[in-house]
């Protein structure tokens, strides 16, 4: 499995690629130049409860930091996510 980013200048999404199949998706939108809001995760049922939406969030994680970037994370998921994590703060916008 693997995770790959899709980004433009509007949205963008990183996906978990297993067997060239997308088993797993997070999707974001552009709020300016320097943030993005995380607005859905999704997992097929068939992966859930193996810890990819949290793989996911991690990518987007360190995609902000290594581009000087702040996340919103309106994703139910991803806002419990970095309520329960405060090593995420310092890309929460």
């Amino acid at each position: 499995m693997q995770v790959i980013q899709k980004n433009d200048d509007k949205h963008g999404s990183f996906e978990v690629i297993d067997q060239g199949k997308s088993v797993a998706q997070m999707t974001y939108t552009w709020a300016g130049p320097t943030k993005f809001i995380i607005d859905h995760t999704e997992v097929s049922s068939e992966y859930a409860g193996k810890g990819l939406g949290k793989q996911l969030l991690m990518a987007a994680v360190t995609y902000a930091r290594q581009e000087n970037l702040k996340i919103m994370p309106l994703c139910p998921f991803a806002k419990s996510v970095f309520d329960k994590d405060p090593t995420l703060a310092d890309v929460l916008f």
